[in-house]
């Protein structure tokens, strides 16, 4: 009998990629959204489709038991296709109920479910602590005094954290950097890059605050191997390449054929995109992808964005192949 995967989430950015890889690696899936017309993308896909709600506890109740998944793989996110960075809770207000409230539907209805082990989207963009070296690991903290603007984020997403890592089932929270590729802000047609070619993303300050991305693929094909070998904890699912936005801008720039980004003193960027907007721009920290590495034997295809964001912008859907190859030569 095959095993059962719940993707709840699986017509967003990261959702789209994941199912047909669970697919062809042989896994029933059964896919979530909350728009009916979506659902026949999860059907193309080759995966049971299926419309609820996820802040509604009775539907995700009913749709969890009934389904009988083995594992759930929680990618809910509520993104605007444009984020205004200068209201960014804002913009984020469901996204951070779908990880406080929706986290604890899928969890609750889980257990009562008799999932064994489920996975859970977080983030390793921002929330490190602004000190200390320029990456971090798992075991470094949280930044425990964010912005003002990035606190009702980083409580949802502290929450979701905690729910999942103390829910009693194999709990895997996966920290991913930021995404590029096909169907994300840095895609064709994604509102970054939208920006970076109108020159409307401008370098602040020195563009010190150091920034981790990872393929939308690579991202995909690390959820796989979490689903397949990670022990409960947590993962920094990030590419090699950790680098300051004085570094990565410019050549997302000549990347895509833009001219280089204008550059701003902070006062200018404290006024165009507020307190929080420079932070991001000059003292964030990158994380560590060591771990996720070596636990769930997992190699970026594009180890650094600088070959990413040259030659994997365009719609190349990674295979499990070599997933399932590393993972037989490590058992």
């Amino acid at each position: 009998m095959k095993v059962k995967i719940f993707v709840a989430g699986a017509t967003g950015a990261l959702g789209r990629r994941l199912v047909p890889i669970l697919v062809r690696a042989g896994y029933r899936v059964i896919g979530t959204t909350r728009v009916p017309t979506k659902a026949d993308t999860i059907r193309g896909a080759g995966a049971e489709a299926v419309v609820v709600d996820a802040l509604n506890p009775d539907s995700v109740m009913q749709t969890i038991q009934a389904a009988k998944p083995d594992v759930v793989v929680h990618q809910l996110t509520a993104i605007p296709p444009r984020l205004d960075v200068r209201r960014f809770d804002r913009d984020f207000t469901m996204t951070n109920r779908l990880r406080t409230e929706g986290t604890d539907n899928l969890l609750r209805a889980a257990r009562a479910a008799g999932v064994r082990r489920f996975i859970a989207q977080s983030f390793a963009g921002w929330p490190y602590a602004r000190v200390g070296g320029p990456v971090k690991t798992e075991d470094d903290p949280l930044d425990p005094n964010p912005p003002a603007a990035l606190r009702r984020s980083m409580e949802a997403i502290r929450h979701l954290e905690s729910a999942v890592l103390g829910s009693g089932l194999e709990g895997l929270v996966l920290r991913y950097g930021g995404f590029y590729g096909p169907g994300t802000s840095i895609g064709e047609g994604g509102s970054i890059l939208v920006d970076v070619r109108k020159r409307r993303f401008p370098v602040v300050g020195n563009g010190t605050g150091v920034w981790s991305f990872v393929h939308i693929d690579d991202a995909a094909q690390a959820t796989l191997m979490a689903i397949e070998r990670g022990q409960p904890g947590l993962y920094n699912i990030v590419d090699d390449d950790p680098a300051p936005v004085s570094d990565w801008l410019p050549a997302l720039a000549t990347a895509t054929a833009a001219k280089s980004p204008w550059r701003v003193p902070i006062f200018v960027g404290r006024l165009a995109v507020g307190e929080h907007g420079v932070v991001l721009m000059t003292q964030i920290r990158g994380a560590s992808n060591a771990k996720a590495k070596r636990e769930l034997v997992w190699k970026p295809r594009w180890a650094s964005w600088r070959e990413g964001f040259r030659y994997g912008l365009s719609d190349i859907r990674l295979k499990p192949d070599r997933a399932h190859e590393q993972a037989s030569q490590a058992s």
